[in-house]
């Protein structure tokens, strides 16, 4: 018997053994279908509908990869997520053969007929950032080979003079030459290794990072970065053990020269009320962070207990900043403007103001939450922003307070928008878990993310590398900035700074065109505003 009958022999022994494998479960299948009572479907097509069963689990990765265009899938397209990636892997933004927006209707920076030349431009490009970046040697269909290579890059930082200044009367203010830096991500909802590539990545950015409401690890303190530590509900990690304010942990963190200001949250875009912790996700690492028990279950409540209204608001604020000497803002989603109109009487009538506000839309999104919540409560940022801004500016309170924006504001173009329609600064969150590694699988709020970005899942988080992923954070930030200055030039300025309303048109989709002050005044009548 020759080798080739022996090898043939053994296909057919085990494709026989395979075919009778199959029809015993096709067997199996069929009678247990038939006699389940939890899925009519099966009763059915038994065996058959198991098939639409798999089509349906695989379907968000089938309609992303093969069958949306580029500019469809939610909340992120393939080219919003694209054109992170190959900022943070190349520092590059590089495109070709026409846009793929749809012009049909939206918001247009406005270009200058004869624009800032480069070395006109206001920018401090003196020390240049060292940093890795990938350079493609070859691309198939199967398989892509690129090597990893140290490289200087300019760093694109605000000059000295237009270093955006938060807290004008306190003994620590906060200098800021960066525009974009991190919103608000807990060590809990993302994994120790997420936050440590961000603290070194946004630390050779010199930028900041806001902790989110789950308190100061270490591994927000693992690179030199600037921090803004939030205070939620919760008060995890500014705690005593019955749950209330501790003045004495708030001092310690305090005290930390790297926290630079305190951003207390109302509420964010993805999450509008209290949320809620699974005692099995408190880890004695996590309890202590957050000064809980252990393995016990809590729930963050819907408001700050001792908050009932904006002047207790603003008491706290005041108490927060006299005890830190650093500034102190707050973060809201906007929805009723009496609200805010209520807070602005406030601040008038207690002359208490706070050094920022920050206005997440809510189209936000980090936070595990209700669909509810996620889909139907809080007005969009763009929407928001102008009234937030116009509100200010109409009681002669612009200049006291500055505003962050936050909500999918993930390329240069859409956070020039937001600065034109009032913001300061702008916070990133989604982009930031993209540029370590996110492949947005929609799985946060289950702790099984399969790229180890939101899980806090040791087998999980080994596949994130710290060592890889900071550098594609530094080159994000880096390239959003190389990026705000580019359309600084475009539309006649010296610098991002001062991009405004005038620089930015609205086209409807009938063809008519506003300018940003007029949607600014219509939106604000239309809330019923009388100022």
């Amino acid at each position: 018997m020759t080798f080739l009958t022996v090898l043939q022999f053994i296909i057919n022994v085990l494709l026989v053994g395979i075919l009778v494998i199959a029809v015993i479960a096709f067997i199996a299948f069929l009678i247990f279908d038939k006699r389940q009572k939890q899925h009519s479907v099966l009763r059915n097509y038994p065996v058959l509908a198991r098939v639409r069963y798999f089509l349906e689990h695989i379907g968000p990765e089938m309609r992303q990869y093969l069958f949306l265009n580029d500019n469809e899938d939610k909340p992120f397209s393939r080219m919003d997520y694209q054109n992170i990636v190959l900022a943070g892997k190349y520092n590059s933004r590089g495109a070709s053969f026409g846009t793929q927006k749809n012009y049909e209707h939206g918001y247009f920076i406005n270009n200058a007929m004869f624009p800032t030349q480069k070395n006109q431009l206001v920018v401090d490009n003196e020390e240049w950032i060292s940093t890795f970046v990938y350079q493609i040697k070859s691309e198939t269909l199967f398989n892509r080979s690129e090597h990893i290579r140290a490289k200087k890059i300019e760093p694109f930082y605000l000059a000295p003079e237009h270093y955006v200044k938060i807290g004008e009367n306190v003994t620590h203010p906060f200098y800021v030459k960066r525009l974009v830096g991190q919103s608000g991500m807990s060590y809990g909802a993302l994994g120790k290794n997420a936050i440590t590539a961000l603290s070194k990545g946004l630390g050779m950015a010199n930028t900041w990072m806001n902790t989110g409401e789950g308190g100061l690890s270490d591994y927000h303190l693992a690179g030199d970065v600037d921090i803004i530590f939030q205070i939620g509900p919760g008060l995890f990690g500014v705690r005593d053990e019955h749950g209330q304010f501790d003045p004495d942990h708030f001092m310690e963190v305090a005290q930390r020269p790297q926290v630079k200001a305190f951003e207390i949250k109302l509420a964010q875009g993805a999450k509008t009320r209290g949320g809620h912790i699974e005692g099995k996700k408190v880890t004695e690492e996590i309890a202590k962070i957050r000064k809980l028990k252990p393995y016990e279950t809590v729930d963050s409540p819907n408001r700050f207990d001792f908050i009932h209204d904006a002047y207790d608001l603003l008491k706290w604020i005041d108490e927060l900043r006299r005890m830190s000497q650093k500034p102190v803002g707050f973060k809201m989603v906007l929805g009723s403007q009496e609200d805010f109109k209520r807070m602005i009487e406030a601040m008038q009538t207690l002359q208490i103001y706070p050094e920022f506000i920050t206005i997440d839309g809510g189209e936000g999104g980090t936070g595990a939450t209700f669909q509810e919540l996620q889909d139907g409560v809080g007005l969009p940022l763009f929407t928001a922003l102008p009234i937030v801004d116009g509100l200010l500016k109409a009681n002669q309170l612009r200049d006291k307070v500055k505003i962050f924006a936050s909500g999918k504001l993930v390329t240069p173009d859409k956070i020039a928008i937001a600065l034109a329609l009032g913001a300061d600064l702008v916070n990133v969150a989604r982009a930031m878990m993209i540029s370590v590694g996110c492949i947005m699988s929609r799985q946060c709020h289950k702790n099984i993310c399969p790229v180890g970005v939101a899980t806090t899942d040791p087998k999980k988080e080994e596949a994130l590398v710290v060592d890889e992923k900071q550098y594609r954070v530094t080159n994000y930030i880096t390239s959003l900035h190389e990026g705000l200055f580019n359309i600084a030039a475009a539309v006649g300025v010296k610098s991002p700074t001062e991009i405004g309303p005038e620089h930015v048109t609205i086209k409807y989709q009938n063809g008519a065109i506003e300018s940003i002050h007029q949607y600014q005044l219509k939106l604000i009548n239309a809330m019923g505003d009388n100022a």
